[in-house]
């Protein structure tokens, strides 16, 4: 019990240097259902006639746009750091 009360309170102070594959695979599942979402929500906002609806979807597409971009964008700048140090 007290072992794992220690385990729990120890948090990591700085992402390590590499990532595991389990890892690299979730955030390219994590991009791949971003870039799905926001290319529906695009699709059906083209075919939707209600303008509420419409814009509605819009925002869902935008959003999920920049979750894809953060992601990606901080996966570059990590990547950048990251040959910086080799």
């Amino acid at each position: 019990m007290q072992q794992q009360q220690n385990m729990q309170q120890q948090t990591m102070q700085q992402p390590p240097a590499i990532i595991s594959t389990k890892d690299q695979l979730y955030l390219t599942d994590m991009l791949s259902w971003n870039l799905l979402v926001m290319k529906k929500a695009h699709f059906f906002a083209s075919q939707c006639q209600t303008p509420e609806i419409k814009a509605e979807l819009e925002k869902v597409g935008q959003m999920h746009n920049m979750h894809y971009q953060k992601v990606l964008s901080h996966l570059q700048t990590t990547g950048q750091a990251n040959t910086q140090l080799q």
